[in-house]
């Protein structure tokens, strides 16, 4: 009889993965093993409150009971068939999908660095035969500062050196302005211009949030010029902000719209591109596809998480939660904090960089039992599960005093 496996531990655990994973992550050194909710448990048992929410991912908390009941129903059933075939939870998490982002068409896809790049592709496409661009001569016009994800195209228009460094040669046909700034982006926009590619809030840089106006003049700019207005809500939409979309905070509705994170419920990877149909609708078969992408698995997650979302319960406590979160904030500036920036439960946080970096501050959280994550020198970013409850959300924000004052 073979013997059980011994149980590792956190730092075996942690070695163990040195030697053959690629080091592209410097994750804290907690060791996951278990969740529920905004809460997670190491594989000691030791618990810590999720603050970061899987960058958005978890809007609805780890294994939220409707999506994982979901979820087991599809597996029962049936999990892939890849497009070459029709599956019978595809039409109605599309249908579902427009409804609640009020657009007319859906392309499914998987990762949210796919999501952008068919976004790309399909603002091309509509540029020569729709605009009547010159072939391969469209442009896309983006912000400095931007995230979008990681492959080789997206990373090309990034302006970190550490996400673009080595990585070149890169794709041409990028416009670079900088991020809220309309008189920028209305000296970069031309007659070859496809599309603007913008975050509503700018996550990784931050959250930096822009100023009243700023996606209103960016719609106007951009229907004037006669190109397209492509926002990326993968971290910002589906409930974060306190409205279904960051775009409604100025009732603005761009021609596509690039969703993901939340949008797999934090069980699978779902993304999708959502937006008018005289757009979507340039696409024929065989240009474009994933074999993945609209899988039954992912339509019926992504169709529960739609669910979610439509009774506006996870919208209100972003707007209600995110006034506690604004309150504790505001409290702690002076207090080891010089500024922050929050919309709905969301914030970049800036700590005073006397008093560690952002990763030292994160790491000091983690010791308390919190969770978050730095971005870029003394900031970090908040972002817990839209189900955190205000005792929860308090109890974090005294915990980042005790830390930022003891």
């Amino acid at each position: 009889m073979t013997a059980p496996a011994r149980a590792r531990g956190s730092e075996e655990l942690i070695r163990a993965e040195e030697p053959v994973l690629a080091h592209n992550y410097h994750p804290l050194p907690v060791v996951v093993a278990r969740a529920e909710g905004a809460w997670v448990e190491d594989v000691e048992g030791r618990r810590y409150l999720d603050m970061l929410a899987g960058y958005s991912a978890l809007n609805f908390g780890h294994r939220h009971p409707a999506l994982t009941e979901a979820a087991h129903r599809q597996l029962d059933r049936l999990t892939l068939t890849s497009r070459a075939f029709h599956n019978d939870r595809l039409a109605s998490f599309a249908e579902r999908l427009a409804a609640l982002t009020g657009t007319d068409m859906v392309l499914p896809m998987n990762t949210g660095a796919e999501a952008v790049e068919s976004g790309i592709k399909v603002a091309r496409k509509w540029a020569y035969d729709v605009k009547g661009v010159p072939r391969d001569a469209a442009t896309i016009v983006v912000a400095a500062d931007n995230f979008h994800g990681r492959t080789t195209t997206i990373v090309g228009f990034s302006t970190d050196e550490t996400a673009r460094s080595g990585f070149g040669p890169f794709a041409p046909g990028f416009r670079i302005v900088p991020y809220n700034d309309l008189a920028a982006l209305r000296a970069a926009v031309d007659e070859t211009t496809a599309a603007v590619l913008i975050e509503p809030i700018q996550g990784e840089a931050g959250v930096n949030i822009p100023d009243d106006g700023y996606l209103t003049g960016v719609r106007e700019l951009t229907r004037r010029a006669g190109c397209l207005f492509i926002a990326d809500e993968i971290q910002s939409g589906l409930g974060r902000t306190g409205r279904t979309l960051a775009v409604e905070h100025e009732s603005v509705v761009p021609d596509l719209v690039l969703l993901g994170k939340a949008l797999g419920g934090g069980i699978v990877p779902v993304s999708a591109v959502v937006g008018r149909r005289e757009v979507l609708g340039v696409l024929h078969p065989g240009e474009h596809g994933s074999t993945f992408g609209g899988n039954p698995l992912a339509a019926a997650v992504g169709t529960a998480v739609v669910e979610l979302l439509e009774t506006g319960e996870f919208q209100r406590r972003a707007t209600e939660l995110g006034a506690v979160l604004r309150e504790g904030l505001a409290a702690l500036v002076g207090k080891g904090v010089v500024g922050f920036r929050a919309r709905g439960l969301w914030a970049g946080v800036d700590v005073d960089p006397a008093l560690g970096t952002g990763r030292e501050v994160s790491e000091r959280l983690m010791r308390e039992g919190i969770l978050v994550k730095d971005t870029h020198d003394s900031t970090i970013r908040l972002a817990p599960p839209l189900t955190v409850t205000g005792a929860e959300l308090e109890g974090a924000l005294g915990t980042l005093e005790k830390v930022l004052t003891s």
